[in-house]
C-alpha cells in the first residue's frame, strides 16, 4: 500500500482525517521520506564543522560533542517538556535533512491564495501592514529596518508564507545568517534561518518553534531559492491568569510535515524559558527583521473563526 500525503491534499482537507496513528507513522518514518518508486534516505549535512573557525564565538557558546559543528549552549536551563535537553542545546539531535520536491514554478508562487483568504502581500504594496520601511523589489518584499507588523489582529489561522534567505549570506557573523521569523500573535515564533549552511542548535533551525521544539524534518532549499511555510495555528486560551489550553502548531515546510499539533509552551525567548502571559484572543503578528535582507512573497491568511463550526465533533 502506498502512502500519499502531499501539501495539496492536506490543504484540500486531508489533514482533518490525519489520525494519531498516521502521525505516529509519519514521525517514525521521518528519516525515510516516501517517494514514488521507493524510499530515499535523508542526506548528510555538508556544511562547516565549525562555522566560527578563525572567529571569536559568542560568549558561552560551545560546539556539539559529536564533532559535526552544531553550535549552541549548555549553561541554559533544561526544558521542562524535554528535560534531557538544555534550551538551545547543541547536542540535541538534528532532524533528518531531506531534499524537498522540486518546485513546480521556481520563479513564481506555486499557487495563489484561495478565494476566502486575506492577501497580506501580493507583490505590489504593504497596505495590510503597519507603516514600515521594508522594500518592494521585483514583486518581492525585502526585510529592512524593524519588524513588519500586520494592521489587523489574528488568532486561529492558516497562514502561507514564502521566504528566501540571501545568497551569498549577508550577515557579518555566522550566527545571524538569513535570520528572521514568523512571530504569531507577536509572541510565538517559527524560525526562519539559513540553516542550510549553518548547523545551529536544533530548537533554533529553520522551521523550529524557536527555543522549544525542532521540526520533525529539515527540508530547506539552498539560499536564493524559495521556501514555503503552510502554518496551521491554534491560539492559546486563558482562564483568567491561567492557561486553559496551550497554543498548537501544525506546519508544512516545503510540502513536508514538520510539526503536527506541536504544543507551544510559552512566548519566544533567547537562552531563557518564558511562560505564557495572558493576552487577547487575537493579536497582530509580524515578520521579524534581524539585520538580514530576507525576501518574502505570496503571503496570505485564512482566519479560522467561522470555520470551526464545520469541523465534526471528536468521537
Amino acid at each position: 500500500m502506498k502512502h500519499l500525503f502531499t501539501r495539496r491534499r492536506f490543504l484540500a482537507g486531508a489533514g482533518a482525517a490525519l489520525t494519531a496513528a498516521n502521525a505516529a507513522m509519519i514521525a517514525g518514518s521521518r528519516a525515510l521520506p516516501w517517494r514514488r518508486g521507493g524510499f530515499r534516505a535523508a542526506h548528510a549535512y555538508s556544511g562547516p564543522t565549525n562555522p566560527y573557525e578563525g572567529l571569536e564565538m559568542p560568549e558561552n557558546m560551545v560546539l556539539s560533542q559529536d564533532g559535526k559543528g552544531t553550535v549552541g549552549f549548555k549553561d541554559t536551563e533544561k526544558l521542562p517538556w524535554a528535560p534531557e535537553w538544555h534550551k538551545h542545546d547543541p547536542d540535541r539531535p538534528w532532524p533528518p535533512i531531506v531534499t524537498p520536491g522540486e518546485p513546480c514554478c521556481p520563479d513564481n508562487p506555486a499557487f495563489g491564495p484561495p478565494e476566502d483568504a486575506i492577501v497580506l502581500f501580493g507583490g505590489t504594496d504593504t497596505d495590510m501592514w503597519e507603516p514600515n520601511e521594508w522594500i518592494i523589489e521585483d514583486g518581492e518584499l525585502v526585510a529592512n529596518e524593524h519588524n513588519l507588523v500586520t494592521r489587523d489582529p489574528y488568532g486561529d489561522c492558516q497562514l502561507h508564507v514564502e521566504w528566501s534567505v540571501p545568497d551569498p549570506p549577508s550577515a557579518e557573523r555566522p550566527g545571524n545568517q538569513g535570520n528572521s521569523g514568523v512571530r504569531l500573535m507577536s509572541r510565538y515564533e517559527i524560525q526562519i534561518y539559513d540553516t542550510y549552511n549553518l548547523r545551529s542548535y536544533p530548537d533554533g533551525i529553520a522551521g523550529a518553534v524557536y527555543g522549544e521544539t525542532p521540526p520533525m524534518v529539515h527540508p530547506m532549499r539552498p539560499p536564493g531559492q524559495w521556501n514555503e511555510f503552510d502554518i496551521f495555528f491554534t491560539a492559546p486560551v486563558f482562564d483568567g491568569d491561567e492557561v486553559a489550553k496551550p497554543g498548537t502548531l501544525t506546519l508544512l515546510f516545503n510540502g513536508m510535515l514538520a510539526h503536527y499539533n506541536t504544543v507551544i509552551h510559552g512566548a519566544v525567548s533567547y537562552r531563557s524559558i518564558a511562560s505564557y502571559q495572558p493576552h487577547e484572543p487575537k493579536e497582530p503578528f509580524f515578520l521579524e527583521y534581524h539585520g538580514n535582507p530576507v525576501r518574502f512573497r505570496n503571503i496570505w491568511i485564512r482566519p479560522m473563526d467561522d470555520l470551526w463550526e464545520h469541523v465534526p465533533p471528536v468521537a
